[in-house]
């Protein structure tokens, strides 16, 4: 069937996959979501024995279905191969009891690899078929690992440039390493003195800036996103849960038709929303476990049926969670609120006017699957010593928390389906977080290249090259201004008349 997406704003503003991938926000602030859910006959037992790429086609296929089969066979070739160090490209491991999802032998060693090595694929054929003459500009916000993804992604391709955000003092070294010294005629990074809220915030206003669009589209130019917010990174984060559960099969550690749980550590909603979606295809989940860091304010939502935004902003050290909006939740409302596009609307004018807003008893009936609660940074630096000393699995400060939320669900429920705990990013991006929970004390002094050489003497983990490579990269990008001046930055750096 053919699949078309409408806004969680106004779905009567309804595109095709193509152009909802070009667009990236609705013209109308909303985020584009499949008008209904395809029917898949997901064969667990075929899908066992099919490697990732033919996983991703199967699944692909069913939500961009204006894309042919050469278009979307070409994207996933070309996305899913030597760049991930690994030939399984999402490897399943055992660890104890539990199953770790590795979704971070990508290029930039972090999760958003898996969906931001093909954006650019999808973007540029996306072009191609709607005739789109203008030069895409990639504009994203990024708590850490986006930017540096999104910029490998789209680094010198044709019709392309790229433009990200990133709070100065709210990434790691090595996050911000990786982003500064990327390489690319198309390519800026701007550090901004505020968090990525402010960023998201920002980004968000450029994109419905009706003035703005005039300008750019004169220049010859239109803006796209590479967050999550776009389509074009939430369906390719579907596949890897549904490859997932076939790992499982395959593997003997389940039958078909088994439930699991999921534990996902979340910030902007996109990820474990991926994981709702595949669950509503047909992938046997019954419990989705929403991580939180001490920005937790996801789980009070899961928790109350209210969103506050209004509260301290953490900066902790699992830094791409340090989110208070999480844009991909309005799709989730959308859809609890059985395709409310005025209720949904009503809310996101809520959040941005008051910075909060309450859901009604039906709405939240529709998350009985979700469970939400948060690690403090204590209890995610004693779960990830406790995995190591246990098991000799070395975590980042992301999957720790996820971890440590799970041992929390299962204790206070006695759930004992398998589980999978998505785990997004090398311990080589963190060294200082993991390091200082393994041994206890880091000297603030101490350079975070030092202690990548001490994480791989403890860990005995290789030291990734996205990692090693960086000690003589060079800087390319040093700008950083006030947030309130973004858009002055854009415009300048797009030398818009």
């Amino acid at each position: 069937m053919s699949l078309n997406y409408q806004s969680t704003r106004d779905k009567k503003n309804q595109v095709t996959a193509s152009q909802a991938i070009l667009q990236g926000l609705a013209i109308d602030g909303g985020l584009y979501v499949p008008t209904e859910l395809p029917i898949l006959n997901l064969d667990f037992k075929k899908l066992a024995k099919m490697s990732y790429q033919d996983v991703a086609y199967l699944v692909m296929k069913e939500f961009l279905t204006d894309f042919t089969e050469s278009e979307l066979t070409h994207c996933i070739k070309s996305a899913y191969d030597h760049k991930f160090a690994d030939e399984k490209i999402a490897p399943l491991r055992k660890v104890g009891k539990d199953y770790y999802l590795e979704l971070f032998h990508g290029s930039t060693i972090a999760f958003k690899d898996m969906a931001l090595s093909i954006l650019p694929y999808l973007m540029t054929t996306a072009a191609k078929k709607n005739q789109v003459d203008q030069e895409i500009v990639i504009l994203t916000a990024t708590s850490g690992d986006t930017g540096k993804a999104a910029m490998a992604g789209f680094a010198d391709v044709p019709g392309t440039k790229i433009i990200v955000f990133y709070p100065k003092n709210g990434v790691s070294p090595i996050q911000e390493k990786q982003m500064v010294t990327q390489a690319g005629k198309n390519t800026w990074v701007v550090g901004i003195t505020g968090n990525f809220d402010d960023a998201q915030t920002n980004v968000k206003e450029m994109f419905n800036n009706q003035e703005l669009k005039k300008v750019m589209a004169n220049n010859g130019k239109q803006f796209s996103s590479a967050n999550s917010i776009n389509i074009g990174r939430l369906v390719p984060q579907i596949v890897y849960y549904v490859y997932a559960y076939a790992q499982l099969v395959a593997s003997g550690e389940i039958t078909v038709g088994d439930e699991i749980n999921v534990s996902v550590p979340t910030g902007n909603f996109g990820n474990i929303l991926a994981a709702y979606y595949a669950q509503q295809i047909g992938v046997p989940i019954n419990k989705l476990v929403c991580a939180s860091n001490e920005n937790n304010v996801l789980a009070d939502f899961l928790r109350s049926g209210t969103y506050n935004r209004n509260r301290e902003f953490m900066v902790t050290s699992s830094p791409s969670m340090d989110i208070l909006v999480s844009s991909n939740l309005e799709r989730l409302l959308f859809h609890v609120a059985n395709n409310d596009d005025k209720q949904t609307k009503a809310l996101m004018d809520s959040l941005l006017a008051v910075g909060k807003y309450s859901i009604t008893q039906e709405m939240s009936e529709g998350l009985t699957d979700f469970y939400g609660d948060f690690a403090t940074e204590e209890e995610a630096a004693a779960e990830l010593k406790q995995v190591f000393k246990q098991e000799e699995y070395t975590l980042d400060p992301h999957t720790a928390v996820a971890a440590a939320v799970y041992d929390q669900y299962r204790e206070a429920t006695g759930d004992k389906h398998p589980t999978v705990i998505v785990s997004t990013a090398s311990p080589y991006k963190f060294p200082r977080a993991v390091v200082r929970a393994l041994t206890g004390e880091v000297a603030e002094s101490t350079d975070d290249f030092e202690l990548v050489t001490q994480l791989a003497a403890i860990s005995e983990l290789e030291i990734p090259s996205a990692v090693s490579e960086l000690v003589t990269a060079k800087v390319r990008h040093d700008i950083v201004v006030e947030s309130t001046y973004m858009q002055e930055t854009v415009e300048s750096i797009l030398k818009l008349s």
